[in-house]
């Protein structure tokens, strides 16, 4: 049967159809296996606009992901601008208007969550801290010191002086700010990639060390603790990189702390070990970036990229969440989170690399188990998880 309704005030009609179904009504059981369908895209490396990360989020939505690990900066640029510190982002940021405002962030932050997507913002410290040199020099140690190799994972060096109680409160302060801009009951603190030789030849922070009488993991808990501090007053819950949580003998960590499994999946069952909820991130599994080559100037762009090889979707989907947990900790599992680092990848090629592989994360960690447990199994003729898209859909990559 069809008919006309007219649009509201313009006079305007539209056709529409109705179609009747046999045997309704319909009763669909559906639910998550797991609470986390995670995906992280980082925006200090290269900038996407507030368009496309709104197309990434209706995206998401359609594939039941839930979870936007908004990696928001790095050592590279400051693209959030804060009212409390204007600095930041006039100094850190990339050139022209690719900046994120406070209403950007909360703008996107509401159009999640009318999707059902909860926004997770991360402030990374005290390692990928180097940006904050160009407004606060006095905060960061080896800012920018060449040759950046042995004190930092990847170029430029500089992090925070950790050690500094006045760079703890300033920090702390920072979060407040950041946080303010989100309503999700988590926010990222970082804590990956610490680099200890910084550190070490750092003469501010060994005298810091020296008139505390502190070792640099002492000095990394008592920042640890009073950063965190932040976050409990707000009512929030922090989410760490792994290395908080089994890379020292104690950073001072709630238990109440999400730690981010992506070092290396086999890392889940230390973690969990510890009493830890774990979001498994695993770069041997759910790493985007994976198998783009080399990227970093001084090495002339030679060689593989560090995770080598490619991720493929059918990689992603077999994987097993309880690998090596025991039953009685399963409950510890969250779920799991694709992550696109963005030095090789801009708005020109954002879409290919993130589709349809981000879409079968988000079927493992919403469907759970094949018919015969994990690992699954694609089919014989499996199919991309989700089609190339018209013009409204997502441009998927064919070697996904």
């Amino acid at each position: 049967m069809s008919g006309q309704v007219p649009l509201g005030g313009s006079g305007a009609n539209i056709q529409w159809d109705v179609a009747y179904l046999p045997f309704a009504p319909y009763k669909i059981e559906d639910q998550s296996a797991f609470p986390w369908r995670a995906v992280l895209l980082d925006t200090s490396r290269h900038f996407f606009s507030k368009p496309s990360i709104l197309k990434m989020l209706d995206t998401m939505a359609m594939v039941k992901l839930n979870v936007f690990h908004w990696h928001i900066t790095d050592s590279n640029s400051w693209p959030l601008d804060l009212h409390e510190f204007p600095l930041l982002a006039k100094m850190g940021a990339y050139r022209g208007p690719r900046v994120y405002s406070e209403q950007d962030v909360q703008d996107i932050v509401r159009y999640a969550g009318e999707r059902g997507i909860d926004v997770v913002m991360e402030i990374d410290t005290p390692g990928h801290t180097s940006i904050i040199g160009e407004a606060y020099p006095e905060y960061i140690a080896c800012h920018d010191k060449r040759p950046w190799t042995g004190r930092a994972h990847q170029p430029p060096a500089g992090q925070l002086r950790f050690a500094d109680t006045e760079v703890a409160e300033f920090t702390s302060r920072l979060f407040k700010a950041a946080m303010s801009t989100t309503r999700s009951q988590y926010f990222g603190t970082g804590g990956d990639e610490i680099n200890l030789k910084c550190m070490k030849e750092d003469e501010p922070t060994r005298k810091s060390l020296t008139e505390n009488g502190w070792t640099t993991e002492d000095a990394l808990r008592d920042f640890t603790q009073h950063t965190h501090a932040a976050l409990a007053d707000s009512g929030r819950t922090a989410v760490v990189w792994q290395e908080m949580a089994i890379a020292y003998e104690d950073t001072g960590l709630s238990q109440n702390t999400v730690v981010e499994v992506w070092v290396d999946s086999n890392d889940a069952r230390r973690v969990v070990d510890k009493g830890y909820r774990i979001v498994h991130a695993a770069a041997d599994h759910f790493y985007l970036d994976c198998g783009q080559g080399g990227w970093i100037t001084q090495d002339g762009g030679q060689g593989n990229s560090w995770c080598d090889p490619f991720k493929s979707w059918m990689k992603m989907i077999s994987f097993d969440p309880y690998k090596n947990i025991p039953e009685s900790q399963r409950k510890l599992v969250l779920g799991g989170q694709t992550s696109l680092w963005a030095e090789q990848t801009d708005e020109a090629n954002f879409e290919s690399v993130m589709w349809p592989r981000a879409a079968a994360l988000a079927e493992l960690f919403w469907s759970g188990p094949g018919a015969k447990g994990y690992p699954r199994s694609p089919p014989p003729y499996a199919r991309h998880p989700i089609s190339h898209g018209g013009s409204r859909g997502p441009r998927c990559s064919s070697a996904a």
